[in-house]
């Protein structure tokens, strides 16, 4: 399962400036670029509902040249969602009534379907007059055309066409192509591998697009092959690290779910999912001291002491 939430918040966070730029470029023109702080999520509850809900992202800004302020407010929204316009008519207003700041409300539509224009406004009238036309700023990636962003000096182009209007055989082109512009960019290490695994996490290639990406690469000058295939046998070499770590813990799993039933009979289920929580070193522990339990209130104490679970039934 893919958190979308914290894949497109750590993006923005990181590269938040060249995200108004690229997008809403006449909101440079008044944002002092120097001042960027990033305040804590706001919690807040629906009152019809009872639900909590949580503001993605909110960025407190200065006006250039002044000493007032102002919040950029930006929801990432993976999923279309009914009534979503007064959903985020109810943050602004919330968080307008909080800070005392005027608001700048985005929201960045990352689903695949559908393609239709999604809702940009809240409104509340009467036959007689307007009482309230609320608008934000959307951007609907899939009705982006990646190719309008190819040649845009800008990081997060380099990571967001990999979520916008593609077609099924364009996406190794389209890999390729994200990853062309990444490394033209020069970026240090940490920023290069956010935008990297952004890119693999949206545009991971089956074998048969493998083989197109790889023709893709053959394409680009020798020193952007050679920088494109540093970043790719990064991919899979993390990806080997953490199969087999994933791979050792369930193994280790096993065996100690083993040990516990020929010691002390049947598992409950809180102490199986306590097991779960455990790590690789942990469990290895866990392995390394469990022939000295004489009851399974050792264990119990044991699995108290090392994960959150607590008062676990016996």
């Amino acid at each position: 399962m893919i958190d979308h939430d914290r894949l497109f918040k750590e993006l923005i966070t990181t590269f938040f400036i060249e995200f108004i730029e690229l997008f809403f470029p006449k909101v440079t023109q008044y944002l002092d670029a120097d001042y960027l702080e990033f305040l804590d999520k706001e919690l807040f509850t629906d009152v019809t509902t009872g639900e909590k809900q949580e503001v993605d992202l909110i960025a407190k800004v200065r006006f250039k040249g002044q000493e007032t302020f102002f919040l950029v407010h930006i929801e990432a929204q993976s999923s279309p969602q009914k009534d979503f316009n007064y959903r985020l008519f109810s943050y602004f207003a919330r968080l307008h009534q909080q800070y005392r700041l005027p608001v700048y409300p985005i929201v960045i539509f990352s689903y695949d379907r559908p393609k239709t224009p999604a809702p940009h406004r809240y409104q509340v009238g009467f036959k007689d007059f307007n009482v309230l036309d609320f608008n934000y700023r959307v951007i609907q990636l899939n009705r982006l055309q990646w190719r309008d962003f190819l040649n845009s000096p800008n990081p997060i182009a380099s990571a967001l066409m990999a979520k916008m209007a593609i077609a099924p055989e364009d996406r190794p082109k389209v890999k390729a192509e994200c990853l062309r512009l990444l490394v033209s960019l020069k970026l240090n290490p940490a920023k290069m591998q956010l935008i990297s695994g952004f890119v693999d996490t949206y545009l991971l290639l089956n074998p048969e697009e493998e083989l197109q990406f790889n023709q893709e690469l053959s394409t680009f000058i020798e020193s952007t092959q050679e920088e494109v295939m540093q970043l790719t046998t990064s991919w899979m070499r993390q990806g080997l690290e953490q199969g087999l770590e994933q791979g050792l813990s369930q193994g280790k799993r096993e065996t100690i779910e083993r040990l516990i039933l020929k010691k002390f009979g049947a598992i409950a289920n809180p102490y199986l999912a306590a097991i779960e929580c455990l790590g690789l070193e942990e469990l290895e522990s866990l392995t390394d001291v469990f022939l000295d339990f004489n009851t399974i209130q050792d264990l119990e104490e044991w699995l108290n002491a090392h994960t959150g679970f607590k008062l676990i039934p016996r």
